[in-house]
C-alpha cells in the first residue's frame, strides 16, 4: 500500500486557502493604502511594499496608493537652508518651503514609488492632488491654546474629485497620489496631511478598506504603560480614545474614523516596519495591526 507523499509546499497551499474568503470578499474592490514611515525610507521595506501592492492588483483588488514624505521633505529643507518647524503636529509651510515640498513629493518620492511598482509591469501612474482637481483645499489654521495659528501653505481638504483616479482604475492601473492640493481659485498649492488625504480619498472612492502604514505595531491599549495592541475597535470606541493619543497618531486615527463613518468598511493601522505587513494583515486570520470598524459591527 503506497503512502501519500508529504509535499514540502503544503503549508504554502494552506496559507493561500486562508486568504480565499478575503480575496472573494474583496474581489474588484478598492483598497486605499497610505504609504509612510520607515516603509518609505528603508530599501527592503520599499521593495516589499511594492510587491504587496502589485500582488493585491493581480489578486483582483484595485489598490490606490497615497503618500506623504516627511523624512525626505525635512532632508530637502535642510539642504536648502530652510527651517522645519512644527505646530500642532503640522509642518509650518512657507511659500519657499512649499516649492520644496512639491518637488520632493511629486519629483522624488512619487517617482521612486512608481518606479518600484513598475518593475512588475506597466501598472503605476503618478499624480498629485493638483492633477484633474483631485484634491481641493483651503488654508488650514489650527487652534492652539484657543488662538487660530497661521502655519502657511498647509491645506484643509474641502473637496475630492475622483474622476482621474477612477479612470486609471478602470484602465487597470495603480494610481500613486502625492498629498498636495490646489486651492479653489488655483492661486496656491497646499501641503495636506497624507493620512487625511488617504482617508478622504477612501471615503470618496467608496473603498472597501483603508490601510495606513505607520512605525508602531498599531494602537496600544494603554501606552506607555502597556505595549498590548488593540486588534479591533468600533468608531465610537476610537472616538473616545482620540483625546489621549500621541500627536503623531492623531491624524492617522482621525483618518480611520472619518473613513469608517463615511462608508469605508474597515480601516487598519499596520506596522510598516514589518516586511510584507500588508499581506500579513489581510491574508492571515491573526492580522498584525489595529482594525477600526463602523459602529454596529460588534467588538
Amino acid at each position: 500500500m503506497s503512502t501519500t507523499r508529504k509535499h514540502t509546499a503544503l503549508p504554502k497551499a494552506q496559507i493561500l486557502i486562508e486568504a480565499l474568503p478575503w480575496l472573494t470578499r474583496h474581489n474588484g474592490k478598492i483598497v486605499v493604502i497610505k504609504f509612510g514611515g520607515n516603509a518609505m525610507v528603508d530599501e527592503e521595506l520599499k521593495a516589499a511594499f511594492a510587491q504587496d501592492v502589485v500582488f493585491l492588483r493581480h489578486a483582483g483588488l484595485r489598490p490606490v496608493v497615497v503618500h506623504g514624505g516627511g523624512p525626505q521633505i525635512s532632508a530637502a529643507l535642510d539642504r536648502h537652508g530652510l527651517i522645519s518647524e512644527f505646530k500642532a503636529g503640522l509642518r509650518v509651510t512657507t511659500p519657499e518651503a512649499m516649492d520644496v515640498v512639491r518637488m520632493v513629493l511629486a519629483g522624488q518620492v512619487q517617482r521612486e514609488l512608481v518606479g518600484l511598482l513598475n518593475q512588475h509591469g506597466p501598472l503605476a501612474v503618478g499624480l498629485t492632488g493638483e492633477d484633474a482637481h483631485t484634491i481641493t483645499a483651503t488654508r488650514h489654521q489650527p487652534r492652539i491654546d484657543g488662538e487660530l495659528v497661521d502655519i502657511g501653505r498647509v491645506g484643509e481638504i474641502t473637496e475630492i474629485d475622483t474622476g482621474a483616479v477612477e479612470a486609471l482604475l478602470a484602465d487597470g492601473r495603480i494610481p500613486v497620489i502625492s498629498s498636495i492640493a490646489r486651492s479653489q481659485d488655483d492661486a496656491h498649492v497646499y501641503n495636506v496631511n497624507a493620512d487625511t488625504a488617504a482617508a478622504a480619498l477612501a471615503a470618496s472612492l467608496g473603498a472597501e478598506t483603508l490601510m495606513v502604514l505607520t512605525d508602531v505595531e498599531g494602537l496600544y491599549e494603554d501606552w506607555p504603560h502597556s505595549d498590548e495592541v488593540i486588534s479591533r475597535l468600533t468608531a465610537t470606541q476610537l472616538e473616545k480614545l482620540l483625546p489621549d493619543l500621541s500627536s503623531g497618531m492623531v491624524p492617522k486615527m482621525e483618518g480611520c474614523l472619518h473613513a469608517v463613518r463615511n462608508g469605508v468598511n474597515t480601516a487598519r493601522v499596520i506596522d510598516g516596519r514589518v516586511q510584507h505587513s500588508i499581506l500579513l494583515e489581510i491574508f492571515t486570520d491573526e492580522g498584525i495591526g489595529t482594525m477600526v470598524v463602523p459602529d454596529g459591527q460588534g467588538e
